[in-house]
């Protein structure tokens, strides 16, 4: 037997061995023996219809909850051996439907809140804050607080929100599920040009169709079980 190990190259950023999830009261049962492998670079769509499990995968895999049975390994690492902050402060960025945007700052201002939980000087997260919220196409609404932004707007300042520390994997829960068809196309192409540009990891859960034909793979799930990949 060859005693040779893979390459780093060929080890997956994001890995799930045997991924179960039974929440407190015995009744529920999200995820039921899961095995998932993301590689570098990699554009992934997790489908299913409500209730399949795949928010529950997608917050095993961000650090946000932690598997009754099974392991997550980031870059060959399980999770459970690293600083379960550093990881979710510094390599995984997190896009939510609802956006979570603080209602008493800025955009610029909820942009640099991530940065909170790191050295980085104040100038330092001013300067990286307005990098950011040109890039994503809104430097001229900076001063607003996310009352006077529209959906897309809010949407665009979350993105900007979770690159604040410049992660290498981005984890989305359903981005455009609260946007008309004009917003989604603008955020999907968005998420997908960030992704180029900076060489990230982008695993989207999501229940449309158009958000899934924009991933590269598609990972498809039904009752707490992977169905096709």
């Amino acid at each position: 037997m060859s005693d040779v190990h893979p390459s780093p190259a060929a080890v997956p950023v994001l890995r799930g061995e045997r991924l179960s999830k039974r929440y407190p009261d015995g009744k529920v049962e999200a995820l039921r023996g899961v095995s998932i492998h993301v590689n570098d670079g990699e554009s992934v769509a997790v489908v299913g219809p409500s209730g399949c499990g795949k928010t529950s995968l997608l917050h095993l895999l961000g650090g946000l909850d932690k598997p009754t049975e099974g392991e997550v390994f980031f870059r060959g690492t399980p999770l459970a051996k690293l600083d379960g902050d550093r990881y979710r402060a510094l390599e995984i960025g997190f896009v939510f439907q609802s956006f979570h945007l603080l209602a008493t700052l800025s955009a610029v201002e909820n942009i640099q809140v991530p940065m909170f939980e790191t050295p980085r000087p104040p100038r330092e997260r001013a300067s990286r804050a307005e990098a950011l919220i040109e890039q994503v196409g809104l430097a001229h609404r900076r001063n607003h607080r996310p009352n006077k932004l529209s959906v897309g707007e809010r949407q665009r300042i979350a993105i900007a929100r979770a690159l604040a520390n410049e992660p290498s994997v981005l984890l989305a829960d359903e981005p455009t599920g609260n946007l008309d068809s004009r917003n989604q196309d603008e955020i999907l192409k968005l998420l997908e040009d960030l992704r180029q540009s900076r060489g990230l990891t982008l695993v989207t859960v999501t229940h449309s169709p158009d958000v899934a034909a924009a991933a590269g793979r598609v990972v498809r799930m039904r009752d707490g079980l992977i169905v096709d990949s």
